[in-house]
């Protein structure tokens, strides 16, 4: 073949592919900022313009947080399937309307809106941040159960820790009580299997959440998965927060409630919403919500979010309590990239003489987002926000406390991931004692913690500035 023929051929291949290089471009920039936030869609566009190709494909996989069809189909019917237990929560609102000081009315209200739940009163509250205090309080509890026993949680090990939680729920199981089991399928992937086969074959009802695969039909994307832990007895006792079930040794310092009372319904919601987006089993509303009659007691609230949701419940959350905080904001999250709504909550807050506190650990497990998180700091402690760096483990808990008034514990990281792509919960607590109590808390963590000051962090090195800000234009897609 002629050599002028061999280069009419490469030049018409090369033109071929820049055109269809230079075709995505085009067409994501008019795609991608209508499906997604401002931040997202920046980070998205860089993406794009430097590698056309791969973007598109990592697009295609999981550019929009959506579920498949058939899930968003279910979650359009939760509404009317759950109207038994709304009318449940709404005799109990009833029974004892919570009276919240007129300056806590309007979170209440933005609370109750994001994710249809009401504040309830008669309730109470043991923080445990005593790790394998937790899981005997857990399997005590479970060994107690009458009737049910209701667990979603995003990693359930084959571990020692596992097994004992296993041996509760099989020997509930074989003495009558319902026990119904959720698992992240890609939290839980490594022991999955195991833990499955372990709880079928002891009577124990169980089911992966989001299952992967090639097909989309019937499974979910990797990057979208269910993070919550609760766990339901009896109607009787709820525990949300951020540990999972899996051995001490392999995880981090966590903090969780463990609640009685009417709020543990919300919870029971929550769990039977998700039971039936995997399952499409309606449960037995009449049986799960029984009607309480609080006495006195902490007034509280559930916040349900993700996907499934269409305003994203936790980044909402924060940004409202944080633009109404009058004295102290501490904020405890091992994961921090907020969205630019919180950044400039938290800035404001500071010139308005609030004293702002950031408490993350030192040590990091996910390198680009560790790096994407640090890229903060120096804006943070520029505006004057306190970093405490835990030092004695990954601090894993996930809370802030507002004005010694409001706390919140759950399962949501302070970023993108948690505020859109996760499904989470949150408890709400109105109570300056359990405020108390998440501060002594909080001032332990302050104690093991290294203040980071500002010259200190101006002095780290140029390479590293350089691999925490190109890992900070990536973090909306982290």
């Amino acid at each position: 073949m002629p050599e002028a023929l061999y280069f009419e051929i490469g030049s018409f291949w090369t033109l071929f592919y820049l055109l269809f290089e230079w075709s995505i471009r085009i067409i994501m920039l008019m795609v991608v900022p209508f499906r997604r936030s401002p931040d997202a869609a920046k980070g998205w566009l860089l993406l794009v313009f430097f590698l056309p190709v791969p973007a598109l494909v990592l697009y295609i996989l999981i550019g929009r947080p959506n579920y498949p069809r058939w899930r968003r189909i279910r979650f359009a019917r939760l509404r009317t399937i759950l109207e038994g237990a709304t009318h449940q929560l709404s005799r109990i609102q009833a029974c004892r309307p919570p009276l919240l000081p007129s300056n806590l009315v309007q979170a209440a209200t933005l609370i109750k809106n994001l994710g249809q739940f009401p504040t309830l009163a008669g309730n109470d509250a043991e923080l445990l941040s005593n790790y394998n205090g937790l899981i005997d309080k857990l399997i005590a509890d479970i060994e107690g159960a009458r009737n049910h026993v209701h667990l979603v949680v995003y990693i359930f090990a084959d571990d020692a820790t596992g097994r004992r939680v296993i041996k509760a729920l099989v020997e509930a199981a074989r003495r009558g009580v319902t026990c119904r089991v959720l698992i992240d399928a890609l939290g839980s992937r490594q022991w999955a299997r195991r833990v499955l086969e372990a709880l079928t074959a002891g009577g124990v009802t169980t089911h992966l959440v989001l299952p992967l695969g090639l097909i989309r039909r019937r499974t979910a994307r990797a990057d979208l998965r269910n993070h919550r832990k609760i766990f339901v007895i009896d109607s009787r006792i709820g525990y949300a927060g951020s540990q999972n079930i899996v051995d001490a040794n392999t995880t981090n310092e966590e903090l969780v409630a463990r609640i009685t009372g009417p709020v543990v319904l919300e919870l029971q919601a929550v769990f039977a919403a998700d039971w039936f987006l995997e399952t499409e089993e309606v449960l037995d509303i009449a049986g799960l919500f029984p009607h309480h009659h609080p006495g006195a007691g902490v007034v509280a609230q559930v916040l349900p979010s993700g996907p499934d949701y269409p305003t994203a419940g936790v980044s909402h959350l924060m940004v409202g309590l944080i633009h109404g905080a009058r004295e102290r904001v501490v904020i405890t999250t091992p994961y921090f990239i907020p969205d630019e709504a919180l950044l400039r909550a938290l800035q404001a807050a500071v010139l308005r003489g609030v004293e702002v506190h950031l408490v993350v650990s030192r040590q990091v497990d996910q390198i680009l987002v560790g790096f994407a998180q640090r890229s903060y700091y120096e804006e943070l402690l520029e505006a004057g926000i306190q970093i405490h760096l835990y030092r004695s483990r990954l601090l894993h808990a996930k809370h802030f406390s507002i004005d010694g008034e409001i706390t919140q514990i759950g399962s949501s990281n302070v970023d993108i991931r948690s505020f859109l792509l996760n499904a989470e919960v949150s408890l709400i607590f109105y109570d300056k004692d359990i405020t108390a109590r998440l501060l002594l808390e909080q001032e332990r963590y302050f104690a093991s913690s290294d203040l980071l000051t500002f010259p200190l962090w101006r002095g780290r090195f140029f390479g590293i500035k350089v691999c925490e800000n190109l890992a900070r234009l990536m973090s909306p897609l982290l």
